[in-house]
């Protein structure tokens, strides 16, 4: 698939869908509002990201050998390889720590806390096969609790060891009973629902809430989303339910893409701990603030400086459509891509993920390094990533793997189309603006 024919596609259709509802007659108010239209205002230039690659941590089944993780472990998984980060988080979770997971997008954050409690959810049926909810993970929105609903049972399966339920309100009435009466080893929620049993008098409410104490494990989903009004409530939420249902013992688990900025990591990482600290009511190390750590893809004795002098040759000849991910990593225009747009270094020599940008500031910076013409650019970056985020397999390289060089997104922004607001002026010298206000743009009164 081109991503970047799909976008052109889909901005022309809502450009189309957006202009439908009025028909403009003053044509120089049209001409304003057209104008308005043309430069992007309500869909403004995508961001481009280059997906990072994650410095690898240990296989399940290399864990469930050394008994780190239940036996049973490696079948549910599938005997996955983690990512360094997931590694760290499992060993955290099993030496009984609470932790915070801050790793970016696409980062497997999930499998942060759902392996760990895997494990212990089957390590405790071992001893004590009674059945109730041993961990609750909280959502702030349905659409997550739905989205890990599925990966759960992707994973786990409806009939696995370890069984799993929502909770958050869409359930039918048969399905809360089955709840109430067949209590899931792990509940997923959101913070109203789970506000509502803890306060709620009927007996269904109360019956769900008995089954959950001894809580093991509370996990808060985007932690960065609970601040202000919103996260004082869930902080005294977690409260009720440390007091209620875990006490000292429960392990508090957060994600998050980010939640703090500072002069080095170990700043950011005490800014996170002590923001966590306060919402789950106990004390987390900077040390269990899990983050990601990323590693070159491409040839890592060269970065986008060193291939410079190649890129307009590489540019001008354009890209073969078979070439292997190893050859790829030795590509210049790779080199260029991986170290420009998708890592770049701080801290000394640690990597981390570039700021995206725009396609245009992409294509800007190629430019600028190569000498390129803009539009040459622009041709021979799309055409590369698009390459680059096809599996080798699909490129024609004789037995090639099922694995992409690695992939990229377009994240692009949509919003509705407002109103139009017109100075009292003769016609053909109105003044259109696409905000309110009250005085002209310009002027601070109206003469």
């Amino acid at each position: 698939m081109d991503v970047f024919a799909l976008r052109q596609s889909l901005i022309d259709q809502y450009a189309s869908f957006a202009r439908s509802f009025t028909t403009i007659r003053a044509s120089d108010i049209r001409t304003q509002v057209e104008k308005a239209y043309d430069q992007g205002r309500f869909w403004p230039e995508p961001l481009l990201q280059i997906n990072p690659r994650f410095k690898p941590g240990q296989n399940i089944r290399e864990l469930a050998d050394r008994g780190h993780l239940h036996s049973k472990c490696p079948a549910l998984f599938r005997n996955i390889d983690l990512h360094h980060h997931q590694h760290e988080a499992i060993e955290l979770a099993r030496k009984g720590n609470s932790y915070v997971v801050t790793t970016g997008t696409g980062s497997g954050k999930s499998l942060c806390f759902f392996i760990p409690i895997v494990d212990a959810v089957l390590r405790a049926k071992d001893t004590d096969p009674t059945r109730r909810t041993r961990a609750i993970v909280i959502y702030p929105m349905n659409a997550l609790a739905n989205s890990q609903l599925e990966e759960l049972s992707k994973f786990i399966g409806k009939d696995g060891p370890v069984t799993f339920a929502r909770y958050t309100g869409q359930e039918t009435d048969e399905e809360r009973q089955r709840i109430r009466n067949n209590p899931p080893d792990i509940l997923l929620t959101n913070f109203m629902m789970l506000e509502l049993l803890m306060t709620r008098q009927a007996e269904l409410d109360r019956a769900v809430i008995r089954n959950c104490e001894g809580l093991k494990f509370l996990v808060l989903d985007e932690l960065h989303t609970y601040r202000g009004r919103q996260g004082a409530d869930v902080a005294m939420l977690v409260r009720r339910v440390r007091e209620r249902l875990g006490g000292d013992s429960m392990q508090c688990i957060g994600t998050s893409a980010t939640m703090a900025s500072g002069e080095s990591r170990e700043d950011r990482n005490a800014q996170v701990a002590a923001v966590a600290s306060r919402l789950f009511a106990t004390a987390i190390d900077p040390f269990h603030v899990v983050t990601e750590t990323l590693v070159r893809n491409t040839n890592p004795a060269e970065t986008a400086e060193s291939v410079a002098a190649q890129l307009p040759t590489v540019i001008h000849t354009g890209l073969s459509s078979s070439l292997s991910n190893a050859s790829l990593r030795n590509h210049p225009l790779a080199v260029w891509v991986e170290t420009r747009l998708g890592i770049e270094r701080v801290e000394g020599n640690k990597w981390v993920r570039a700021r995206p940008r725009t396609l245009s500031q992409a294509v800007g910076e190629l430019a600028r390094d190569s000498g390129c013409l803009s539009a040459s650019c622009t041709d021979a970056l799309q055409q590369f990533l698009l390459m680059a985020a096809t599996p080798e397999c699909d490129r024609g390289v004789p037995n090639g793997s099922d694995e992409p060089l690695f992939a990229f997104k377009l994240h692009q922004f949509l919003s509705g189309a407002g109103v139009a607001y017109a100075t009292l002026d003769m016609p053909g010298s109105r003044y259109v603006v696409l905000d309110g206000q009250q005085f002209l743009p310009g002027m601070s009164s109206v003469a």
